[in-house]
C-alpha cells in the first residue's frame, strides 16, 4: 500500500523494461513511491502499460503524447520521473524534465556519445544554477547496487596488490530475446556492445575503485543479424598500474558473464549463474593454499537502485547516492567509446576522457 506522504512520480516510457521491470519492482516498495502517471508517445502503448501497473497502483493515470507530458510537468504533486525511452531522446527529455523541476532517474546508457554527454553536463549546470532547489539526475546503473558486488569490493583488499583483471562476457543477444529487435539499440553508434556494455564497465569499475586510463581493442562484425561491431577484445590500463582485458561477444552459443580480479594473495571471481530457480552471481574468493569459498547473490539491484533515488529525493535525504549520480553513468559510457574508437583505429591506444 502506498504512503500518502511517499514521493510521487511519473514513468517516461511504456515499453518492454517499463513492463517487465520497473512496474514489478515498484510494486515491492509500493510503500515507498507513488505511482501518479505513466507515459508514451501513443495511448495504445501507454494504456498497456497502465494496465499492467494498476494491479498495484490504482489511482495511476494514462498520459500520452504533447499534451501528457505537459500535463504531467505542470503536476506539482510529480516530484520525480524515470526516463526509461530510446537512448536517442533520452537525454533531451531528460533535460526538459530537470528544467521543469523535476528529480530524473534515467535508464542507461547516460548518452550515446562523449559529446552529447558534455554538452547535457554543461547544460545541467546552468539548470542547477537557475534552479533554488537542485534537481537531481541520476543514471539507472543497477550493477552498482547489486550485493555482489558490493560485498566483494569489500573482500577484493584481502587479496593483496592487483596483478590482473579480466572480464569475459558471451552474450545472448539473439531473435529469441525481446531486445533484439529494438530499433533504437540498433540504431546507436556501438549498437548492443555500448547499450549492454555499459553494465559490465560499470562492474568493473566498482570492483577495481579506481578507474580505467587508457584502452587499446580490436572489433569485429561477424554476426550479420546484429549491427556492428559484434564482437571486440581490449586491453585496458587501470589508473593503479594494473592491466587487464575485457573481452565481449554479443551472441554466443554459450552465454558467460565473468569478472576476475587477480591479486597478490588472492584472487576474487564473479560468475552469472543460478541457483535454487534464482539467477544472480555466484562470488568466489580464492586464498591461499588453495582454499575458496563461494556465495550466491540473487539479483536485486534494480530495486536497491529505485529505493536509493526515493531516498534521495525524499525530504529527509541530505546528500545524493553517489553510485546513481550522472557523472559514473558518463565514465562508463567513456571506457566503451574509447574501446570502440581504438577497434575503428586498428588497436591504436586511446586515453579515457575523464569527467
Amino acid at each position: 500500500m502506498s504512503n500518502p506522504s511517499s514521493p510521487g512520480i511519473a514513468i517516461l516510457g511504456a515499453g518492454i523494461f517499463v513492463k517487465t521491470q520497473y512496474i514489478p519492482r515498484l510494486a515491492e516498495i509500493s510503500d515507498l513511491v507513488v505511482l501518479k502517471a505513466i507515459w508514451s508517445r501513443t495511448e495504445e502503448s501507454a494504456k498497456g502499460a497502465v494496465e499492467i501497473a494498476r494491479k498495484h497502483f490504482p489511482e495511476v493515470k494514462c498520459k500520452w503524447g504533447d499534451d501528457g507530458l505537459n500535463e504531467i510537468i505542470q503536476d506539482s504533486s510529480i516530484v520525480g520521473v524515470a526516463v526509461v525511452v530510446a537512448a536517442e531522446t533520452m537525454v533531451e527529455m531528460s533535460l526538459k524534465m530537470l528544467k521543469a523541476g523535476k528529480h530524473v532517474l534515467q535508464e542507461k546508457p547516460a548518452a550515446a556519445s562523449i559529446s552529447e554527454i558534455e554538452t547535457a553536463i554543461s547544460s545541467y549546470r546552468n539548470i542547477s544554477a537557475d534552479s533554488p532547489c537542485r534537481p537531481i539526475w541520476a543514471v539507472a546503473e543497477n550493477y552498482r547496487f547489486e550485493p555482489a558486488f558490493v560485498e566483494l569490493k569489500k573482500l577484493i583488499a584481502e587479496t593483496g596488490d592487483m596483478m590482473n583483471v579480466q572480464l569475459i562476457i558471451e552474450g545472448s543477444m539473439n531473435s529469441s530475446n525481446p531486445y533484439f529487435s529494438s530499433s533504437w539499440r540498433r540504431n546507436l553508434s556501438g549498437g548492443f556492445i555500448l547499450d549492454m556494455g555499459v553494465h559490465y564497465i560499470a562492474g568493473l569499475r566498482m570492483l577495481v575503485g579506481c578507474e580505467v586510463a587508457s584502452v587499446s581493442a580490436t572489433t569485429s562484425h561477424v554476426d550479420k543479424t546484429l549491427p556492428g561491431p559484434d564482437n571486440i577484445t581490449s586491453n585496458f590500463q587501470l589508473e593503479n598500474g594494473c592491466s587487464g582485458v575485457f573481452v565481449m561477444v554479443v551472441s554466443s552459443r554459450s552465454p558467460k558473464i565473468l569478472w576476475r580480479v587477480v591479486g597478490l594473495k588472492g584472487t576474487v571471481q564473479l560468475e552469472r549463474g543460478v541457483e535454487g530457480g534464482r539467477h544472480g552471481y555466484m562470488a568466489t574468493i580464492y586464498g591461499e593454499g588453495g582454499t575458496s569459498r563461494t556465495i550466491f547473490y540473487p539479483f536485486s539491484g534494480v530495486t536497491e537502485e529505485l529505493k536509493a533515488f526515493f531516498n534521495d529525493i525524499s525530504e529527509t535525504s541530505k546528500e545524493q547516492e553517489p553510485r546513481l549520480s550522472y557523472v559514473e553513468g558518463a565514465r562508463d559510457v567513456a571506457v566503451l567509446e574509447a574501446m570502440l574508437e581504438s577497434g575503428a583505429k586498428n588497436g591504436a591506444v586511446v586515453p579515457v576522457t575523464k569527467f
